[in-house]
């Protein structure tokens, strides 16, 4: 069947299953943008109830980095299973725990000095949670800098610092400061050329009271709408923590090991960050999170962060197996030459099928692309209703996507995603965007995203 075939509607066995998840899985866990029922997945692709393939252009929110049932995963993970050394990493030491530490520490030289400490979460909710809590216990100040637009987990200080869910009206941590994120497509002072300029001034303002445990940053804003900042943003905001000896975390959840192009995205200006934290993509679909930082952060306070299934040695044997992975098959380097391309190719789309009006930007590094869906062609007018009916028609016609920030499209594809499933994800996602008012109000009516 072709991607771009007539929609095969909700088949039985989807709307089987639908009705059950209804039934008994909490509200609370779910968001939902059409009716994606599956059960399977093989390479870039999920497999649908009633057996249809669906390109996944998100990686389920690129937890699913390297594809789904990537051969070295399940070597690793069937291996380790079969004689695990226990279940937990709470009061037991594993070797593929202390070896997975070990490399990831290897890899990230840069962070946190030369006397590094890893700890091992199951999701970038604790790893950034157990961060944060250690930079208050560390430095003995309680004030966290983070930025307006960022979402760093669901649960905790964590969610407690993410301006997504305060922005939402849900309380925000009483000693949390938000700045602007620099965004040059839609500028907090009016004016492209003076964001980056006005951000830094205000984080000196900040930090210059001295009350600071630690700045929280993305280096590409994902949930907050794909927003990649101008360069020079990394560097000017390290330069000023360091001035003033106020730990720096760059959350690296989303967008980290190779997805933007590098192995690490604050490679791309060189900066060295006090913490790292990492987590998607690091398990190869199984929950696993890092924090790398220096051991005078992360060792304050003994048993102070605790999850009995962290540093489990099957999740260590499964990230042992994706930094591997990576590194071998030179996935940091693919994502940059394939997101250029696919760039291009949407560019080029938009442009031939007179889509213009439709989209205001296509932006991002390597394999975190956003398409910014507007009215009139005009980024000050953002089209949510268009975003929501374009990601339904595209999981009709057989693709997986997103939005972000209510109407901007995330395409974060495994990294292993073909040249020929770039090209149909391609197709697919121009048609979606073209016939989007296909899609009525009331199919919908019940998903409504974020």
């Amino acid at each position: 069947m072709s991607a771009l075939s007539p929609s095969v509607g909700e088949p039985q066995a989807v709307r089987q299953l639908l009705e059950r998840d209804s039934g008994i899985i909490a509200g609370v866990e779910k968001l939902r943008f059409f009716p994606l029922a599956v059960i399977g997945g093989k390479g870039s692709h999920l497999i649908e109830a009633g057996g249809r393939a669906l390109l996944d252009l998100s990686a389920s929110w690129t937890a699913a980095g390297l594809g789904y049932g990537h051969p070295a995963i399940v070597e690793a993970v069937c291996a380790g299973i079969q004689n695990p050394a226990g279940g937990s990493g709470l009061s037991a030491i594993s070797e593929a725990a202390v070896t997975f530490a070990e490399q990831l520490s290897a890899d990230l030289q840069e962070v946190g000095g030369s006397n590094r400490r890893v700890y091992l979460g199951n999701s970038g909710t604790d790893a950034n949670d157990v961060a944060l809590r250690a930079c208050r216990r560390a430095t003995g100040r309680e004030r966290i800098v983070a930025f307006k637009g960022g979402y760093h987990g669901g649960l905790g200080l964590a969610m407690g610092v993410s301006h997504i869910f305060a922005a939402a009206g849900v309380p925000a941590d009483p000693n949390v400061t938000f700045l602007p994120y620099p965004d040059p497509w839609r500028p907090h002072t009016g004016d492209a050329g003076t964001v980056l300029d006005d951000v830094i001034l205000r984080l000196r303002d900040e930090l210059s009271r001295e009350n600071v445990a630690c700045v929280i940053l993305e280096p590409i804003q994902s949930d907050g709408g794909m927003v990649i900042p101008p360069d020079g943003f990394l560097s000017l905001v390290a330069d000023a923590c360091h001035e003033k000896s106020v730990p720096l975390i760059v959350d690296e959840v989303k967008v980290g090991l190779g997805r933007t192009g590098y192995l690490h995205a604050f490679a791309h200006e060189g900066i060295a960050p006090d913490i790292i934290t990492l987590g998607k993509t690091l398990g190869g679909g199984l929950p696993l999170s890092a924090a790398v930082g220096p051991a005078w952060i992360l060792d304050h306070g003994t048993a102070s962060s605790l999850l009995t299934s962290a540093g489990n040695p099957i999740c260590a044997a499964a990230g042992l197996a994706v930094l591997s992975v990576v590194r071998r098959d030179g996935l940091a380097q693919r994502s940059r030459v394939l997101g250029e391309r696919l760039r291009a190719a949407l560019k080029t789309g938009i442009a031939d099928q007179g889509l213009s009006d439709r989209v205001g930007s296509i932006r991002g590094r390597g394999l975190t692309i956003g398409i910014d869906l507007v009215k009139n062609g005009d980024l000050s007018t953002p089209d949510p209703e268009l975003a929501r009916k374009t990601v339904y028609r595209a999981w009709e016609l057989g693709a997986v996507v997103f939005y972000v920030a209510d109407n901007v499209l995330e395409i974060t594809p495994p990294l292993v995603m073909t040249d020929d499933e770039m090209n149909e994800g391609v197709e697919i996602l121009l048609t979606a965007i073209a016939e989007a008012e296909t899609v009525s109000n009331e199919q919908i009516r019940q998903f409504s995203g974020w």
